[in-house]
């Protein structure tokens, strides 16, 4: 196992990685709005937190030295499932392969986020 961490991503909130990389996959945690610049969460829409997750996925996936096409399986989750149109708005400029994808509402979100996404990637 090799893990996969970049500083142009958040660091992880608890005892986790970034990604892993096994047998020519990377599985990533899942990803919320934080601007690692400045630590935090700085966007308060959807559209907003959903473009700085996407960011901070891209950053993941450059440190394992591939991109967006590379994606196999993402997990989404919303803290409001009225979003859901706004979302995938966003998502659909990252994610142009259309991975297979799951796509829920939950309660709650670590610090109070929108959106948060985990990825299943595969290095060719």
């Amino acid at each position: 196992m090799k893990v996969i961490e970049t500083k142009k991503a958040p660091a992880a909130v608890g005892p986790y990685s970034q990604a892993i990389e096994i047998n020519g996959f990377i599985y990533a945690s899942g990803q919320v709005a934080i601007d690692p610049e400045v630590g935090k969460i700085t966007a308060t829409d959807i559209e907003g937190q959903a473009e700085q997750v996407c960011k901070n996925v891209g950053a993941i996936l450059n440190a394992a030295g591939i991109d967006f096409s590379n994606v196999v399986k993402t997990t989404c989750f919303l803290a409001d499932i009225a979003d859901f149109k706004k979302f995938n708005a966003v998502y659909e400029k990252y994610f142009i392969s259309k991975p297979a994808r799951s796509c829920v509402a939950v309660k709650d979100l670590p610090l109070g986020a929108l959106c948060e996404i985990e990825i299943i990637a595969v290095k060719n």
